[in-house]
């Protein structure tokens, strides 16, 4: 019904996560829960980067690049847009720039993940735990710009429901994902490795449920690309309005300027205050020329 649009970005992205996360998690299980070389001794719960250092590294980093590089694509086209006016505009300096701030850090989350993918926790330990901390923090910072943009939006576009709904879901997962971040950087330190993969796994999959979110804000969009948005319906109406104000008062016949026009007869003998009649009973000063009979019958 729809057809293909900008909507279909972001579900592609998290479609991609998701098929990533399971045919990892699925690949483990079937081959009977392996030990892997990365993984601690007392450790029975692999992390997706134990997985991703073997076999599926190739899989890891293709999957990840795929989804990260599509997911910021839907804040870039999120961006044009809202500058277009096929989404609600940005109403200040402050929305864009939050705007802008949000896509900065999308980014660096993104280049996060890509590297934390190839720098794999078996051959390269430290870095991979620092492009770790970017992947999330990247996209944690990047949601509260998001949620600081679209709560001001929402000030403005109060009859935007979406902008609502999507503040709301977007702060969640700032909330969830800041709680469980914390949660497993305390469980890795205590070495309490079978729960801090279990909250890595979390992690992920809530992931998914966030980039799966920006659907929604794109649905607005999806109008504006066969039907003219509300508000350039208003500015289109606003235009053509005073393009045949303009017509009429300059290019037309005038028939509605009162000052130009008359409908009746001739005049006739003048009143006893000196002023003239025309036919119609309006009266016009001596000396002055009579208004031109109007053409519109």
């Amino acid at each position: 019904m729809w057809g293909i649009s900008y909507w279909a970005v972001p579900i592609f992205s998290a479609l991609v996560w998701l098929a990533m996360l399971i045919a990892m998690l699925t690949t483990w299980t079937s081959q009977g829960e392996p030990h892997y070389a990365s993984m601690d001794q007392s450790q029975k719960i692999a992390y997706i980067s134990d997985i991703g250092a073997q076999g599926l590294k190739p899989l890891f980093i293709a999957m990840s690049t795929v989804t990260v590089v599509s997911f910021d694509i839907a804040f870039i086209l999120e961006r044009w847009l809202r500058h277009t006016g096929k989404l609600a505009r940005n109403t200040s300096k402050w929305q864009k720039l939050f705007s802008v701030l949000s896509i900065v850090f999308a980014i660096a989350g993104a280049a996060g993940l890509i590297l934390l993918s190839i720098f794999d926790t078996l051959r390269h330990p430290t870095l991979h735990d620092i492009f770790l901390v970017i992947f999330i923090g990247g996209y944690i910072i990047s949601a509260v710009f998001i949620c600081w943009e679209y709560q001001r939006l929402g000030i403005h576009f109060r009859e935007h429901s979406v902008l609502r709904y999507s503040f709301w879901v977007k702060l969640s997962f700032i909330l969830l994902e800041f709680a469980l971040a914390i949660a497993f950087g305390v469980s890795q330190r205590v070495k309490r490795y079978n729960a801090a993969a279990i909250l890595e796994w979390v992690i992920a999959f809530f992931y998914f449920f966030y980039v799966l979110s920006f659907f929604m804000d794109f649905m607005p969009a999806v109008r504006s690309k066969n039907h003219q948005s509300h508000e350039t319906e208003m500015d289109m109406a606003n235009e053509e309005s005073g393009q045949r104000h303009g017509m009429r008062g300059h290019d037309g016949d005038g028939a509605a300027d009162g000052a130009r026009y008359y409908r009746g007869g001739v005049a006739t003998a003048p009143l006893d205050g000196g002023e003239a009649l025309n036919g119609n009973g309006n009266a016009y000063e001596p000396g002055r020329s009579a208004p031109l009979t109007s053409r519109n019958f």
